[in-house]
Protein backbone atom coordinates (compact mmCIF):
# COMPACT_ATOMS: atom_id res chain seq x y z
CA UNK A 1 0.00 0.00 0.00
CA UNK A 2 1.31 3.56 -1.06
CA UNK A 3 1.95 6.12 1.78
CA UNK A 4 1.71 10.13 0.06
CA UNK A 5 3.80 12.28 0.99
CA UNK A 6 1.95 15.54 1.16
CA UNK A 7 3.66 19.42 0.40
CA UNK A 8 1.69 22.14 1.08
CA UNK A 9 2.85 25.79 0.28
CA UNK A 10 1.90 28.74 2.42
CA UNK A 11 0.85 32.00 1.18
CA UNK A 12 3.20 34.59 -0.28
CA UNK A 13 3.68 38.09 1.04
CA UNK A 14 1.12 40.10 -1.02
CA UNK A 15 2.48 42.69 -3.48
CA UNK A 16 -0.97 44.15 -3.82
CA UNK A 17 -0.84 46.94 -1.42
CA UNK A 18 -5.01 46.41 -0.88
CA UNK A 19 -4.39 43.45 1.33
CA UNK A 20 -1.98 42.26 4.52
CA UNK A 21 -0.65 39.01 4.66
CA UNK A 22 -2.66 35.99 5.56
CA UNK A 23 -1.64 32.55 5.80
CA UNK A 24 -3.33 29.72 3.13
CA UNK A 25 -5.77 27.60 5.69
CA UNK A 26 -4.44 24.41 5.60
CA UNK A 27 -0.96 25.18 5.73
CA UNK A 28 -1.79 27.26 8.54
CA UNK A 29 -4.27 24.34 10.26
CA UNK A 30 -0.89 21.76 9.80
CA UNK A 31 2.02 23.98 10.54
CA UNK A 32 0.66 26.69 13.13
CA UNK A 33 2.99 28.95 10.86
CA UNK A 34 1.95 32.41 10.25
CA UNK A 35 4.88 33.44 8.23
CA UNK A 36 4.71 33.97 4.47
CA UNK A 37 6.96 31.66 1.46
CA UNK A 38 6.92 28.84 4.18
CA UNK A 39 6.92 24.70 3.23
CA UNK A 40 5.47 21.78 4.64
CA UNK A 41 6.24 17.82 3.77
CA UNK A 42 4.52 15.67 5.96
CA UNK A 43 6.05 11.97 5.10
CA UNK A 44 5.42 8.95 6.92
CA UNK A 45 8.39 8.33 8.41
CA UNK A 46 9.16 8.95 12.16
CA UNK A 47 10.40 12.61 12.39
CA UNK A 48 9.56 12.95 8.85
CA UNK A 49 7.94 16.17 8.55
CA UNK A 50 9.77 18.97 7.47
CA UNK A 51 9.19 23.18 7.60
CA UNK A 52 11.17 24.38 4.52
CA UNK A 53 11.91 28.58 5.60
CA UNK A 54 12.73 31.09 2.95
CA UNK A 55 16.20 32.38 3.48
CA UNK A 56 15.85 36.09 5.40
CA UNK A 57 16.45 38.88 2.90
CA UNK A 58 17.15 41.95 4.74
CA UNK A 59 16.27 44.40 2.18
CA UNK A 60 12.86 43.38 2.30
CA UNK A 61 12.64 43.24 5.61
CA UNK A 62 12.70 46.93 5.79
CA UNK A 63 9.48 47.20 4.52
CA UNK A 64 7.81 44.19 5.99
CA UNK A 65 9.85 43.41 9.16
CA UNK A 66 11.59 41.13 10.20
CA UNK A 67 11.05 37.13 9.82
CA UNK A 68 12.20 33.69 11.03
CA UNK A 69 15.40 32.41 8.74
CA UNK A 70 15.90 28.70 8.77
CA UNK A 71 19.70 28.92 10.29
CA UNK A 72 18.06 31.18 13.12
CA UNK A 73 19.22 29.29 16.42
CA UNK A 74 15.81 29.51 17.70
CA UNK A 75 13.96 28.34 14.69
CA UNK A 76 12.96 24.80 16.28
CA UNK A 77 11.91 26.20 19.23
CA UNK A 78 9.62 28.68 17.67
CA UNK A 79 7.70 26.87 15.18
CA UNK A 80 7.67 23.52 17.02
CA UNK A 81 9.11 21.54 14.10
CA UNK A 82 12.36 19.11 15.20
CA UNK A 83 13.29 19.89 11.15
CA UNK A 84 13.51 23.71 9.62
CA UNK A 85 15.27 23.77 6.63
CA UNK A 86 15.71 26.74 3.89
CA UNK A 87 13.65 26.23 1.28
CA UNK A 88 16.81 25.70 -1.50
CA UNK A 89 16.57 22.19 0.01
CA UNK A 90 12.84 21.52 -0.67
CA UNK A 91 13.43 19.86 -3.93
CA UNK A 92 16.26 17.56 -2.67
CA UNK A 93 14.02 16.67 0.55
CA UNK A 94 10.96 15.77 -1.43
CA UNK A 95 13.15 13.64 -3.96
CA UNK A 96 14.82 11.59 -1.00
CA UNK A 97 11.27 11.15 0.88
CA UNK A 98 9.60 10.21 -2.87
CA UNK A 99 11.90 7.56 -3.26
CA UNK A 100 10.76 5.57 -0.29
CA UNK A 101 6.75 6.73 -1.15
CA UNK A 102 6.14 7.21 -4.16
CA UNK A 103 3.16 9.31 -4.04
CA UNK A 104 2.11 12.52 -3.44
CA UNK A 105 -0.42 14.64 -1.92
CA UNK A 106 -1.18 18.69 -2.29
CA UNK A 107 -3.59 21.15 -2.50
CA UNK A 108 -3.19 22.82 -6.35
CA UNK A 109 -4.92 25.86 -5.80
CA UNK A 110 -2.39 27.51 -3.59
CA UNK A 111 0.28 25.55 -4.77
CA UNK A 112 3.22 26.29 -7.01
CA UNK A 113 3.33 22.97 -9.15
CA UNK A 114 6.11 23.81 -11.15
CA UNK A 115 8.20 23.12 -8.04
CA UNK A 116 6.67 19.49 -7.55
CA UNK A 117 6.80 18.78 -11.40
CA UNK A 118 10.60 19.47 -11.47
CA UNK A 119 10.99 16.93 -8.44
CA UNK A 120 8.37 14.60 -8.78
CA UNK A 121 7.95 15.12 -13.02
CA UNK A 122 6.88 11.25 -13.59
CA UNK A 123 4.05 11.88 -10.48
CA UNK A 124 0.72 13.13 -10.50
CA UNK A 125 0.08 14.82 -7.26
CA UNK A 126 -3.15 14.25 -5.77
CA UNK A 127 -5.74 16.40 -4.55
CA UNK A 128 -5.68 16.55 -0.68
CA UNK A 129 -8.97 18.56 -0.42
CA UNK A 130 -11.05 16.12 1.02
CA UNK A 131 -8.65 14.51 3.18
CA UNK A 132 -8.05 18.14 4.27
CA UNK A 133 -12.11 18.67 4.74
CA UNK A 134 -12.14 15.73 6.89
CA UNK A 135 -9.55 16.63 9.41
CA UNK A 136 -11.05 20.26 9.66
CA UNK A 137 -14.71 19.84 10.15
CA UNK A 138 -14.55 18.30 13.88
CA UNK A 139 -12.86 21.40 15.84
CA UNK A 140 -10.38 20.98 18.73
CA UNK A 141 -11.20 22.68 22.04
CA UNK A 142 -9.07 25.83 21.51
CA UNK A 143 -10.35 26.00 17.92
CA UNK A 144 -13.66 26.12 19.92
CA UNK A 145 -12.50 28.85 21.77
CA UNK A 146 -10.70 30.84 19.15
CA UNK A 147 -14.47 30.90 16.95
CA UNK A 148 -16.19 31.76 20.30
CA UNK A 149 -13.37 35.00 20.80
CA UNK A 150 -14.47 35.56 17.27
CA UNK A 151 -18.50 35.04 17.61
CA UNK A 152 -18.05 37.40 20.71
CA UNK A 153 -16.74 40.30 19.44
CA UNK A 154 -19.27 39.97 16.32
CA UNK A 155 -21.76 40.34 18.93
CA UNK A 156 -20.29 43.30 20.17
CA UNK A 157 -20.40 44.73 16.41
CA UNK A 158 -24.54 44.10 16.24
CA UNK A 159 -24.98 45.93 19.52
CA UNK A 160 -22.88 48.72 18.66
CA UNK A 161 -25.12 48.62 15.56
CA UNK A 162 -28.11 48.36 17.62
CA UNK A 163 -27.19 51.01 19.94
CA UNK A 164 -26.59 53.73 17.35
CA UNK A 165 -29.15 52.64 14.19
CA UNK A 166 -31.88 55.45 12.77
CA UNK A 167 -33.50 56.25 10.19
CA UNK A 168 -31.58 58.58 7.75
CA UNK A 169 -27.62 57.06 8.43
CA UNK A 170 -26.25 55.19 5.25
CA UNK A 171 -25.83 51.58 5.47
CA UNK A 172 -21.88 51.86 5.12
CA UNK A 173 -22.20 53.68 8.09
CA UNK A 174 -23.60 51.27 10.35
CA UNK A 175 -21.14 48.33 8.22
CA UNK A 176 -17.81 50.94 9.69
CA UNK A 177 -19.04 51.49 13.29
CA UNK A 178 -19.47 47.54 13.05
CA UNK A 179 -15.59 46.67 11.61
CA UNK A 180 -14.34 48.91 13.90
CA UNK A 181 -15.78 47.46 17.06
CA UNK A 182 -14.01 43.82 16.59
CA UNK A 183 -11.32 45.46 14.88
CA UNK A 184 -10.47 47.34 18.14
CA UNK A 185 -11.08 44.01 20.19
CA UNK A 186 -8.22 43.29 18.27
CA UNK A 187 -9.32 40.59 15.45
CA UNK A 188 -7.65 41.57 12.16
CA UNK A 189 -10.46 41.64 9.80
CA UNK A 190 -14.01 40.73 8.85
CA UNK A 191 -14.82 37.35 8.19
CA UNK A 192 -16.48 38.02 4.84
CA UNK A 193 -17.34 41.34 3.40
CA UNK A 194 -20.09 43.11 5.88
CA UNK A 195 -23.52 42.88 4.25
CA UNK A 196 -25.52 45.77 5.71
CA UNK A 197 -28.66 45.73 3.16
CA UNK A 198 -32.45 48.10 4.29
CA UNK A 199 -35.36 48.09 2.63
CA UNK A 200 -34.94 46.65 -1.02
CA UNK A 201 -31.50 45.56 -0.31
CA UNK A 202 -32.74 43.41 2.53
CA UNK A 203 -33.67 41.23 -0.18
CA UNK A 204 -30.54 40.79 -1.67
CA UNK A 205 -28.65 37.42 -0.54
CA UNK A 206 -25.21 38.65 -0.40
CA UNK A 207 -25.85 42.28 -0.68
CA UNK A 208 -22.76 44.50 -0.03
CA UNK A 209 -21.89 47.48 -1.81
CA UNK A 210 -23.98 49.04 1.79
CA UNK A 211 -24.54 52.63 0.08
CA UNK A 212 -28.28 52.99 0.32
CA UNK A 213 -29.49 55.45 2.99
CA UNK A 214 -31.76 53.61 5.96
CA UNK A 215 -35.23 54.73 6.28
CA UNK A 216 -38.17 54.33 9.29
CA UNK A 217 -40.36 51.59 8.37
CA UNK A 218 -37.72 48.87 7.13
CA UNK A 219 -36.07 46.44 8.36
CA UNK A 220 -31.92 46.12 7.79
CA UNK A 221 -30.08 42.97 7.17
CA UNK A 222 -27.06 42.87 9.13
CA UNK A 223 -24.49 39.77 8.34
CA UNK A 224 -21.81 40.85 9.57
CA UNK A 225 -18.76 39.29 11.74
CA UNK A 226 -14.97 39.06 12.43
CA UNK A 227 -12.22 36.98 11.91
CA UNK A 228 -10.07 36.53 14.91
CA UNK A 229 -7.11 34.45 15.20
CA UNK A 230 -7.33 32.69 12.06
CA UNK A 231 -10.48 31.69 13.05
CA UNK A 232 -14.36 32.85 11.89
CA UNK A 233 -17.73 33.78 12.97
CA UNK A 234 -20.97 34.33 11.03
CA UNK A 235 -23.72 35.94 12.10
CA UNK A 236 -26.44 38.24 10.80
CA UNK A 237 -29.56 39.70 12.43
CA UNK A 238 -32.91 41.69 11.06
CA UNK A 239 -33.68 44.67 13.20
CA UNK A 240 -36.36 47.36 12.58
CA UNK A 241 -34.44 50.87 10.92
CA UNK A 242 -37.76 52.82 13.41
CA UNK A 243 -37.04 50.16 16.63
CA UNK A 244 -40.53 48.61 15.80
CA UNK A 245 -41.28 45.89 13.62
CA UNK A 246 -44.28 46.52 11.62
CA UNK A 247 -47.20 44.01 11.03
CA UNK A 248 -46.29 42.53 8.22
CA UNK A 249 -42.01 42.64 8.82
CA UNK A 250 -43.19 40.62 12.35
CA UNK A 251 -45.11 38.16 11.13
CA UNK A 252 -42.36 37.13 8.30
CA UNK A 253 -39.85 37.53 11.27
CA UNK A 254 -41.58 35.26 13.38
CA UNK A 255 -41.90 32.40 10.79
CA UNK A 256 -38.17 32.65 9.98
CA UNK A 257 -37.40 32.24 13.55
CA UNK A 258 -39.76 29.35 14.00
CA UNK A 259 -37.78 27.92 11.25
CA UNK A 260 -34.65 28.79 12.88
CA UNK A 261 -35.53 27.59 16.09
CA UNK A 262 -37.17 24.02 14.95
CA UNK A 263 -33.33 23.56 13.15
CA UNK A 264 -31.47 24.63 15.83
CA UNK A 265 -33.77 21.42 18.09
CA UNK A 266 -33.41 18.96 15.52
CA UNK A 267 -29.72 19.23 15.60
CA UNK A 268 -27.91 16.19 17.00
CA UNK A 269 -25.03 14.01 15.48
CA UNK A 270 -26.23 11.99 12.74
CA UNK A 271 -28.41 14.93 10.80
CA UNK A 272 -27.08 16.24 7.58
CA UNK A 273 -27.04 19.49 5.94
CA UNK A 274 -28.02 19.28 2.34
CA UNK A 275 -31.17 20.03 0.42
CA UNK A 276 -31.94 16.28 -0.41
CA UNK A 277 -29.71 14.30 2.08
CA UNK A 278 -31.21 12.03 4.44
CA UNK A 279 -32.12 13.59 8.06
CA UNK A 280 -31.55 17.09 6.39
CA UNK A 281 -32.04 19.69 8.75
CA UNK A 282 -32.76 21.82 5.43
CA UNK A 283 -35.66 19.95 4.89
CA UNK A 284 -36.95 20.90 8.56
CA UNK A 285 -36.73 24.50 8.26
CA UNK A 286 -38.08 24.64 4.62
CA UNK A 287 -40.89 22.78 5.80
CA UNK A 288 -41.62 25.36 8.27
CA UNK A 289 -41.33 28.47 6.03
CA UNK A 290 -43.56 26.82 3.73
CA UNK A 291 -46.15 25.79 6.07
CA UNK A 292 -46.58 28.90 7.69
CA UNK A 293 -47.89 32.42 5.84
CA UNK A 294 -48.60 33.29 2.60
CA UNK A 295 -47.12 35.93 0.42
CA UNK A 296 -49.46 38.96 -1.41
CA UNK A 297 -50.74 36.30 -3.76
CA UNK A 298 -51.99 33.88 -1.12
CA UNK A 299 -48.78 31.28 -2.21
CA UNK A 300 -46.89 29.77 0.13
CA UNK A 301 -43.73 31.02 1.38
CA UNK A 302 -41.16 28.21 0.51
CA UNK A 303 -39.63 29.26 -2.51
CA UNK A 304 -38.84 32.49 -1.19
CA UNK A 305 -36.14 30.78 0.94
CA UNK A 306 -33.63 30.49 -1.49
CA UNK A 307 -30.59 29.63 -0.34
CA UNK A 308 -28.87 26.74 1.84
CA UNK A 309 -29.67 26.37 5.43
CA UNK A 310 -26.21 25.96 7.17
CA UNK A 311 -22.16 25.56 6.17
CA UNK A 312 -19.78 24.65 8.65
CA UNK A 313 -17.27 27.37 10.31
CA UNK A 314 -13.40 27.43 11.63
CA UNK A 315 -10.46 28.50 9.19
CA UNK A 316 -12.79 30.44 6.57
CA UNK A 317 -15.90 31.43 7.36
CA UNK A 318 -17.37 29.00 4.71
CA UNK A 319 -15.03 26.32 6.00
CA UNK A 320 -14.03 23.38 4.53
CA UNK A 321 -16.37 20.33 4.69
CA UNK A 322 -18.11 17.39 2.96
CA UNK A 323 -21.46 18.91 2.43
CA UNK A 324 -22.46 15.45 2.71
CA UNK A 325 -21.32 13.65 5.39
CA UNK A 326 -23.40 13.47 8.54
CA UNK A 327 -22.65 15.75 11.70
CA UNK A 328 -20.57 14.56 14.46
CA UNK A 329 -20.04 16.14 17.80
CA UNK A 330 -17.27 18.80 17.67
CA UNK A 331 -18.25 20.08 14.05
CA UNK A 332 -19.07 23.93 14.37
CA UNK A 333 -21.92 24.75 11.89
CA UNK A 334 -24.56 28.23 10.89
CA UNK A 335 -27.93 27.59 10.96
CA UNK A 336 -29.41 30.46 8.89
CA UNK A 337 -33.05 30.31 7.64
CA UNK A 338 -34.19 33.14 5.29
CA UNK A 339 -37.53 34.95 3.74
CA UNK A 340 -37.01 37.35 0.98
CA UNK A 341 -39.53 39.22 -0.32
CA UNK A 342 -38.52 41.72 -3.18
CA UNK A 343 -42.55 42.61 -4.24
CA UNK A 344 -42.42 43.99 -0.55
CA UNK A 345 -39.14 45.21 0.21
CA UNK A 346 -38.54 42.74 3.01
CA UNK A 347 -35.65 40.32 3.74
CA UNK A 348 -35.26 38.37 6.79
CA UNK A 349 -32.54 36.11 7.78
CA UNK A 350 -31.45 35.43 11.07
CA UNK A 351 -27.95 33.45 11.40
CA UNK A 352 -26.37 32.03 14.25
CA UNK A 353 -22.88 29.66 15.10
CA UNK A 354 -23.88 26.62 16.50
CA UNK A 355 -21.21 24.13 18.43
CA UNK A 356 -22.86 20.17 17.43
CA UNK A 357 -22.42 18.16 20.97
CA UNK A 358 -23.02 14.69 21.70
CA UNK A 359 -26.61 15.24 22.76
CA UNK A 360 -27.80 18.09 21.18
CA UNK A 361 -26.26 21.46 20.32
CA UNK A 362 -24.93 24.92 22.03
CA UNK A 363 -25.18 28.09 20.29
CA UNK A 364 -22.24 30.11 20.41
CA UNK A 365 -23.53 33.12 19.66
CA UNK A 366 -27.05 32.84 22.47
CA UNK A 367 -25.89 36.38 23.63
CA UNK A 368 -27.35 37.88 21.11
CA UNK A 369 -30.74 38.27 21.47
CA UNK A 370 -33.40 36.81 18.34
CA UNK A 371 -36.33 37.05 19.89
CA UNK A 372 -38.47 40.53 17.76
CA UNK A 373 -39.46 41.82 21.48
CA UNK A 374 -35.98 41.16 23.31
CA UNK A 375 -34.38 43.18 20.09
CA UNK A 376 -37.22 46.21 20.35
CA UNK A 377 -36.36 46.95 24.11
CA UNK A 378 -32.65 46.31 22.82
CA UNK A 379 -33.53 49.48 19.80
CA UNK A 380 -35.62 51.11 22.53
CA UNK A 381 -31.90 51.90 24.71
CA UNK A 382 -30.25 53.35 21.78
CA UNK A 383 -28.84 56.89 21.75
Amino acid sequence: MKKEVLVLFGSKESDDLHYSFFQDPNFFYLSGWEEPGAILLIAPEKDGDILFLPPRTPTEERWTGRKLGPDDPSAREVTGFANVLPTTAFETELKRRLADNPALMTTPVATPLSLLAKAAPELKPVDAKSQMAKLRMEKSAREIARIQRATDASIDAHRAAWRSIRSGEYEYQLAARMVATYEGEGCRRSAYAPIVGSGPNSTILHYSRNSRRMDSGEVVVMDVAAECDNYASDITRTVPVSGKFSTREREIYDIVLGAHNAAIAAIRPGVTLGRRTPNSLYKVAYDYINTHGKDLHGEPLGKYFTHGLSHHVGLDVHDLSDTQAPLEAGMVITIEPGIYLPEENIGVRIEDVVLVTETGSKVLSAALPVNPDEIERALARRK
